[in-house]
């Protein structure tokens, strides 16, 4: 399942939807509005496999990956968000809920930083090309 913060634009949510990606976004289908930063986590855990992405790069913490979801901070400009979950959600390395499952993500232009499950360093990727 995948989770949109509240803080992606309404253009972004309604790209992703015109793009056949399935998601829920906190304070319109799932969750409610205004949920604060501590609230999230136990809230991911009470549901199936997310994968949740936000713009708030304050998620992108090593102590903050866990088996059961996927965080993905998108530092990107808000306008280019829908654009870059779609490139993550094809990326070979992230494209099944299980490929992701655990880690944290950072999406950028120039690629991907992931903290896995007990890992001491990050590891970098690059984007693929289409």
């Amino acid at each position: 399942m995948n989770i949109l913060d509240e803080n992606i634009l309404d253009s972004q949510r309604e790209q992703l939807s015109a793009q056949g990606v399935p998601f829920r976004q906190i304070g319109y289908e799932i969750g409610r509005k205004g949920m604060d930063d501590e609230e999230i986590i136990p809230f991911l855990l009470r549901l199936a496999h997310p994968t949740f992405f936000t713009h708030d790069s304050d998620f992108y913490r090593r102590q903050l990956t866990h088996s059961q979801y996927c965080i993905v901070c998108l530092g990107v400009r808000k306008h280019e968000a829908a654009q870059f979950v779609r490139r993550l959600l094809r990326h070979p390395e992230f494209k099944t809920a299980a490929k992701r499952m655990g880690s944290v993500i950072r999406a950028s232009r120039a690629g991907l930083t992931v903290w896995h499950p007990h890992a001491e360093e990050e590891e970098q990727l690059s984007w693929v090309r289409p």
